[in-house]
């Protein structure tokens, strides 16, 4: 059901305009008056919006991206431009979560909230995490605290946007493709942590050849934060500070199970090896931008795909089934994950000769059974909560709560 214009009928205007500055102004003139959430929605006005969701969360992805690589070339600095890209697209979340809060319009009250509380926490995390790094020095590795909540906050506020996205638009092509390209930028945030230990390798096999990839006064930090002169020890203690059960754990076992819940709401048979190698791509195409760019490189998660694949033959085999399904999810991503990851360490990079000598970061192969397990309990628990989810949005439906979008 269309909003109203500004001459208090339900039509939508006879031209919608392509300019994206257009579009703004033509919805500040027909829709910009309060609202509670679930107001009717225009289709195009959907479509604007969340797709200016894609736009914002590119920019963070962008920052975030090159933010991990300057951090193992330069010491930190606040304004640094990686900083700053990022800030454009956390500006663009936060104009487009007060839109949504003020005209109701695009979201229901749990999209809404989800949004508001994810940006919230990241506007809280961003100021402690500013005063963490003045009191405590270069916290370099991407797991502390501040940088968790950080995660935390992006990970809800994009919930909110792909709930909002999926519930406010009929199945289609269109809904296909913006929502997997939500959940892409979800996985990223999910997994980033990670780039602690594929940036870390190369630059302690960069310090290996004699050819460190940190800047002096960077290096010279590192050293003196352990009381160490600026020796192998002291590169290892800042690249690689990270246990290395957490990178298959993580990579393998959370990416799995966030893949699973793609799959689920996206709905399309490939969704999972969709999204895995959307992200991949990414990955692969930053990489020789940064080295070109004379910035520090990072082993490519190319493992992923196989992860995705593993999420995607496991519902196709289970189709529904609750305890089968979760123990077939967990042996085929197990097997997946754990083999594509073995066979990517094997590999060099050969084409790039002595540019990089290392495919993937440190491995703890005996976290094999722990994935295992984990992945089967979690993945057999989710299944319920998805159900009641479903539940209370068929119930928010039969209420009339939700915007009445359609593409």
């Amino acid at each position: 059901m269309p909003a109203r214009n500004s001459t208090g009928d339900l039509s939508e205007p006879e031209v919608i305009p392509r300019s994206p500055v257009a579009k703004m102004k033509l919805f500040f003139r027909l829709h910009w008056r309060r609202g509670a959430p679930g107001q009717p929605t225009p289709p195009w006005v959907m479509r604007y919006c969340y797709r200016t969701w894609l736009v914002a969360l590119a920019f963070k992805l962008v920052g975030s991206s090159w933010d991990m690589s300057w951090h193992f070339k330069w010491l930190r600095d606040d304004l640094a431009p990686p900083h700053l890209i990022n800030s454009v697209g956390t500006v663009m979340v936060c104009v487009l979560v007060a839109i949504h809060s003020f005209t109701g319009m695009g979201v229901d009250r749990r999209a809404l909230r989800l949004m508001q509380v994810g940006t919230t926490i990241f506007l809280i995390a961003a100021p402690l995490d500013v005063i963490n790094h003045s009191l405590n020095g270069l916290d370099i590795t991407s797991w502390s605290p501040t940088h968790g909540l950080l995660y935390l906050g992006t990970a809800i506020m994009t919930l909110g946007a792909i709930d909002g996205w999926l519930k406010g638009t009929e199945p289609g092509r269109l809904r296909t493709l913006v929502s997997t390209g939500l959940w892409i930028f979800f996985l990223e945030n999910m997994f980033f942590p990670n780039g602690q230990q594929e940036y870390g390798i190369l630059s302690l096999r960069a310090w290996d050849r004699g050819a460190p990839t940190g800047e002096q006064t960077l290096l010279q930090f590192a050293a003196d934060d352990i009381g160490r002169p600026i020796d192998r020890e002291a590169i290892l203690h800042f690249a690689l500070p990270i246990d290395d059960w957490v990178y298959p754990v993580w990579g393998i076992g959370v990416m799995a199970l966030v893949l699973a819940a793609a799959r689920h709401t996206i709905g399309k048979m490939w969704a999972a090896t969709a999204v895995a190698t959307g992200y991949v791509l990414y990955r692969a195409v930053i990489w020789p931008l940064l080295m070109w760019s004379d910035f520090p490189t990072s082993t490519v998660p190319f493992y992923l795909i196989g992860v995705g694949l593993a999420v995607d033959l496991a519902f196709r085999v289970a189709r529904g089934h609750r305890t089968f399904g979760a123990g077939v999810g967990a042996l085929l991503v197990t097997a997946f994950g754990f083999g594509a990851l073995w066979l990517q360490g094997q590999l060099r990079p050969w084409l790039l000769g002595d540019a990089v000598t290392e495919s993937a970061p440190p491995i703890g192969y005996w976290t094999v059974p722990v994935v295992l397990a984990g992945v089967a309990v979690l993945w057999a628990l989710a299944t319920p909560v998805a159900g009641w989810w479903e539940a209370r949005t068929r119930k928010r439906r039969a209420a009339d709560l939700l915007p009445g979008a359609v593409t």
